[in-house]
């Protein structure tokens, strides 16, 4: 028998805001829905998507920076009022949580 350890690897993948790396269930996965990026939490819905950390510093980079219709190839802007509604109602959600 071998030394190694038999730990399953997890996936990772890079927020589209700050471009760190991190755990692919530490992020939300969007995308574009009839020119409209909106948040996909359980990854099931097709498409190309982009990774963003659920923080509103991120989204906001990642919007200032023009991330997302870069990294889901979609020509021209992309309306993110409903991926920002999403991050900021799970902010609060986690901030009324003791």
């Amino acid at each position: 028998m071998s030394d190694r350890t038999h730990a399953r690897a997890c996936p990772e993948r890079t927020c589209v805001g700050c471009r760190e790396r991190a755990v692919k269930t530490d992020l939300l996965r969007a995308v574009v829905v009839e020119g409209e990026c909106v948040p996909d939490p359980r990854g099931t819905l097709p498409g190309r998507g982009a990774y963003v950390h659920p923080a509103l510093v991120c989204l906001d980079l990642a919007v200032r920076r023009r991330a997302f219709p870069r990294a889901l190839r979609a020509p021209g802007q992309l309306d993110t009022k409903a991926l920002r509604l999403y991050v900021e109602r799970q902010t609060v959600a986690e901030q009324a949580t003791p």
